[in-house]
């Protein structure tokens, strides 16, 4: 079959291409490896929108920041994720730090950044009181926001479907061939798909198929960072993002309240050698503790749930690479890291536009819908709505996961916008979320998945691959 664009790589910044080139009358197709969109980098980063300061001028970075930023508010109006803007706080401990502070105030003063403002101990204190007395100073910055960034990646892939944009995922590519008319051959397992154009969006493993294509020899290594996520008694102890002053390689371990409500911190920030390394370690714990207790005295790792590492592609300067290559048609899109998450929205248009500079025509597609259906939130809604959808579906009135308060019919209604897997449940919905991390939960999802689809418990997997739940009984077994 062939495509107008392919686009490998379906983790935010995929997605988000995916959905721009909707807006046009072309054949897209999104290719991703994993059983899910955003199940790589996406799935396990921080969820922070930063406020658009922190990337240095003259870098792709901080060209993307600030125009990304500015551009979630309307993307949550249309495709209804979890995102607010809670403001964030770097934090100085001394004379030094806060001249950083001001360096970076004036870094955002100079892209027109609202609200910038250095806050004494006493208005930090005043507005955070669980913050360390150490702290003397900290750059308030309210453009800064929070984001479920698994849900930004199914509301934007769900809406480019909805618009004509085709999916394969569980599929990888393992090779690229450019044919005498000029359009490319893809091979993906045993099938081959064709594209005029092809923008590479594959992560950690973009330089590899950089390299298929004869399209780059960039290198991307993979950075290493883990993040614990604490009980939801703490909610409210910390309302704003909490970083310390960066360094040149990290943004630092933080404290982030996340949009549903828990308390998350991390990451650590460690070269790593194996690209599917996201072990969590003690020593990654103890470090991740041991600089937040300097922040926010009062968390502990005693009320640490669930702990999970993500891996950071990144590339020599720590800058983004995206642009043509040497190959006509082909976009490298690669060695995006931080600030990634907020810029993916300006990535997408300026994505749009190099192919429209390589010669991709782009015709305005007239049936183009904006927004996706709204989801129901159950455990968000007042009494009196819940007991009227129960009413009128009695899985509604059915609690599938105790901790999250999510509903049957939530679930289901995953399965059917794609769930296949057990995180792909937890990734839609929270099932599995909360404190028991799916103690209770785990066996109904399985259930409805092996109802819902008409699969044995056998071919239901946590994420796809090998991470089997169950297996057959072999004869001579113990009964």
């Amino acid at each position: 079959m062939a495509h107008d664009v392919a686009i490998v790589g379906g983790g935010v910044v995929g997605c988000a291409i995916a959905r721009e080139l909707s807006r046009f009358r072309l054949r897209v197709l999104l290719i991703e490896k994993e059983c899910e969109v955003g199940a790589g980098t996406s799935k396990s980063n921080s969820g922070i929108i930063h406020a658009g300061y922190h990337a240095g001028n003259g870098t792709l970075k901080g060209e993307l920041e600030w125009a990304g930023n500015q551009k979630w508010d309307t993307l949550r109006a249309e495709l209804d994720f979890g995102f607010e803007r809670i403001g964030e706080l770097m934090v100085a401990f001394d004379a030094d730090q806060v001249a950083i502070l001001e360096k970076y105030r004036d870094q955002g003063l100079r892209r027109a950044i609202p609200g910038l403002e250095v806050w004494d101990g006493e208005r930090v204190r005043r507005e955070e009181p669980a913050i360390s007395a150490a702290v003397v100073a900290a750059l308030h910055a309210p453009t800064a926001g929070v984001v479920n960034p698994y849900e930004v990646c199914f509301s934007l892939i769900d809406n480019a479907r909805a618009n004509g944009v085709d999916l394969m995922v569980d599929s990888r590519v393992t090779g690229i061939r450019r044919d005498a008319d000029g359009t490319f051959a893809i091979a993906v397992g045993s099938r081959t798909v064709g594209a005029r154009f092809i923008v590479n969006c594959a992560g950690l493993y973009s330089d590899e198929i950089a390299r298929m294509a004869g399209a780059g020899d960039f290198v991307v290594r993979a950075r290493k960072g883990e993040e614990y996520l604490l009980d939801k008694r703490l909610r409210g102890m910390v309302k704003k993002i909490v970083f310390p002053c960066p360094t040149p390689e990290s943004k630092g371990i933080l404290v982030i309240p996340t949009y549903d409500g828990t308390l998350m911190v991390g990451p650590t920030a460690h070269f790593v050698d194996d690209k599917e390394d996201r072990t969590t370690t003690a020593a990654g714990s103890d470090e991740v503790f041991r600089n937040v207790r300097r922040v926010v005295p009062g968390i502990s790792e005693r009320d640490c749930i669930a702990e999970f590492a993500g891996l950071r592609a990144v590339a020599a300067g720590e800058d983004f690479i995206i642009g043509p290559s040497e190959v006509k048609g082909f976009i490298n899109c690669a060695g995006i890291q931080s600030p990634g998450l907020t810029a993916a929205p300006a990535i997408a248009e300026l994505v749009r536009d190099m192919l429209q500079d390589e010669g991709l025509a782009l015709e305005p597609n007239p049936s183009f819908v904006p927004s996706v259906r709204k989801r129901v939130h159950f455990a968000t809604l007042s009494t009196e709505e819940q007991i009227r959808l129960a009413d009128e579906d009695r899985r509604y009135g059915r609690i599938g996961c105790r901790c999250e308060q999510i509903s049957e019919r939530e679930i289901v209604d995953a399965i059917h916008a794609g769930a296949r897997t057990l995180d792909g449940i937890k990734f839609r919905t929270r099932a599995g979320m909360g404190r028991c991390q799916g103690g209770f939960c785990s066996w109904r999802c399985m259930e409805l998945l092996s109802s819902e689809l008409d699969i044995p418990m056998t071919e239901i997997t946590k994420r796809g691959g090998g991470s089997w739940i169950v297996c057959e009984r072999e004869e001579g077994d113990d009964a």
